[in-house]
Formats: C-alpha cells, sequence, structure tokens
C-alpha cells in the first residue's frame, strides 16, 4: 500500500487537495487491495479549515501528530502563500517529513512553504510562471522553469497552476502503477496524461506575454506570425528597433525567457497543434512549424517536453475516448 499525505491549511485551494486524492482514489478502482493507495491530509492548524473557495475541510490529523513517513507528501497551495509565512515548527516539521518521505513536493504556490523551508534550496522547480520571480526572491538558490506543468528532480516534484495538479498526480500514478492504470483513469476522466514528459504551462504557441504595445510583444507577435521565416536574435533585435544586447537583456526581463526559447516555445506549440488536430505526416508539420527538418523538430521536443512528435501524437490516440 502507497501512502499519500497531503499537508492543507485555512486558506489553501481545494482543488489541490481534491485534484491528488481523486486521482489516487479513483486509480483504487483499478488496483489490487495490496496496491491500493492510502492518502489522508495533514492539517497546519487545528479544527476545520476553510479553503480559499469557502469549502471546508476537516483534516485527518495535524501535523504535530503526523510521524509517520509517507511514500509521497504533497503541499497544497493558496492565493495568499506569496506573502503568507508560519510558524517555525510548520517548517522544522515539513523538513523533517520530507526527509523520511520518498518523494514529496507542492502544487503550484505550495512551493513557496517548500521554499521557505528550505527544501527548494539547489533544486529545479516549476510553478506558475506569474509566481516564478517571487519564489525566485524566496529561494535565489532555486532554479526555475516558468515553461511546464511539472517538474521531477530527484525526490521532489512541483507543479505550475491548480489544474497542472492532475497533470502531476498522472505523471506520479503512471511511475508508481505504470502507464496503463493511468491511461485507464484518463479515458474514464477524459482528460490526457503527460506520462512521458512535463508539456508546456502555455496554451498552443503562447508563452507569457508583455504589455500589448511594448516592443517585446511586438517581437512576439512577429514570431507567431513568421514561424517558417528566419527568427535569429539579430532579426528579431531588428524588429524590436533595439541593439541586439539591448533587445536581449529586455526579452528576458519582460517575456522571463530568452527569445531563443520563445521561438522554440512558438514552433513547439505550433507543432503540437497541428499533432492534435491533424494526421499531416511529421516531415511537413516540422516544415509549417518552422524547424524545417523532422530531426530538428524531435530534438526540441525530446530537450523540452521529455517525448519525440511520434510518442506525443501517439499519447494522444491512447488517450482519446
Amino acid at each position: 500500500m502507497t501512502t499519500v499525505a497531503l499537508l492543507a491549511f485555512s486558506g489553501a485551494q481545494s482543488i489541490d487537495v481534491a485534484g491528488p486524492m481523486d486521482v489516487f482514489a479513483e486509480a483504487n478502482r483499478f488496483l489490487l487491495p495490496e496496491s491500493h493507495f492510502k492518502f489522508e491530509v495533514v492539517g497546519i492548524e487545528h479544527g476545520p479549515l476553510r479553503c480559499s473557495n469557502g469549502v471546508t475541510i476537516l483534516a485527518d490529523r495535524h501535523f504535530s501528530e503526523a510521524h509517520d513517513p509517507y511514500d509521497l507528501l504533497l503541499v497544497a497551495g493558496g492565493p495568499e502563500l506569496v506573502h503568507r509565512e508560519f510558524d517555525e515548527d510548520v517548517y522544522d516539521w515539513l523538513r523533517h517529513a520530507a526527509a523520511k518521505a520518498q518523494h514529496f513536493g507542492s502544487i503550484c504556490s505550495g512551493a513557496f512553504i517548500l521554499a521557505r523551508a528550505g527544501l527548494l534550496d539547489g533544486k529545479t522547480a516549476t510553478i506558475h510562471w506569474n509566481h516564478a520571480p517571487a519564489l525566485a526572491s524566496v529561494c535565489p538558490t532555486a532554479h526555475i522553469k516558468t515553461d511546464r506543468l511539472y517538474v521531477q528532480d530527484g525526490r521532489l516534484y512541483t507543479s505550475a497552476g491548480v489544474t497542472a495538479a492532475i497533470d502531476l498526480s498522472l505523471y506520479m500514478l503512471a511511475q508508481e502503477q505504470g502507464n496503463e492504470v493511468a491511461l485507464d483513469f484518463a479515458k474514464r476522466h477524459v482528460v490526457s496524461t503527460r506520462s512521458a514528459g512535463g508539456p508546456s504551462q502555455f496554451t498552443g504557441h503562447l508563452g507569457p506575454y508583455s504589455q500589448e504595445d511594448s516592443p517585446v510583444a511586438r517581437v512576439q507577435r512577429y514570431v507567431l506570425a513568421n514561424l517558417k521565416d528566419d527568427l535569429s536574435a539579430n532579426v528579431l533585435a531588428s524588429v524590436a528597433k533595439m541593439s541586439l544586447r539591448n533587445f536581449a537583456r529586455v526579452f528576458i526581463r519582460d517575456a522571463k525567457i530568452s527569445p531563443a526559447e520563445f521561438v522554440e516555445s512558438a514552433r513547439i506549440g505550433a507543432a503540437r497543434t497541428m499533432l492534435e488536430n491533424t494526421t499531416a505526416p511529421l516531415k511537413r508539420i516540422a516544415y509549417t512549424s518552422g524547424f524545417n527538418d523532422p530531426d530538428r523538430m524531435r530534438r526540441a521536443f525530446q530537450r523540452r517536453l521529455g517525448i519525440s512528435p511520434l510518442q506525443y501524437r501517439q499519447n494522444l490516440r491512447a488517450t482519446a475516448p
């Protein structure tokens, strides 16, 4: 039996608690009893916990009473965690509990709790891109990935956004019980599995946009409209009407990623859209999305998503209702 604990508090987002729990609870329907997940909610405060949407949950136990090692320990997120801090005994408990756990992690802004406990120091993690600068200021040594739905760094799992908790949970379910169980869940609930890698946070072609009338936004629109053209740094700096050095600095400051990363994300987004909605051959998709040849597209997919374009398409077909 695999034990799963979720650390919650007053002000947590209810989906951060219910989402992972529902994935593992539903997985038990497909598993033999000896392989079941056993889960509990651990409360930071005593008594009922009122979530940010008004739903009240009752923790199974207070953290001061939770001494058993868990196979998986997750920390819920909440809209106030950017600035909210807890008593030091919470962080002490979390450090000890994480050290004993087989795996531990956070749902979206729950990463702030991990960071304040020192559990993200030197680690690679993700969070919703809008919170990334604040998380970096709390934990400067962490390597924050703003273009991933979830990230695994050894025993540590982190996810971006509340619904990414489902993606992360399915990924962990596939690791623990195999792809077939994760696919059974996905088919039953009409969601997509991401078992072979952490996809982008951004839908379709899009990355985090700058102010609409800024030079950086003008460059972003140019990229999306001209994916098949030369999108080198020199060309984009010319579009922005800036020197190459100043353009790179300003783009990273405003867009939170480098120009090259934005171009590659845009091309991957275009390719993903075609893989999802057409039966076009990979060679045509590579040309249309600006990669020009399938090998270059494959390398980009492997580097950014952890899977090949062909695997991406096969996964979509496997999870189709």
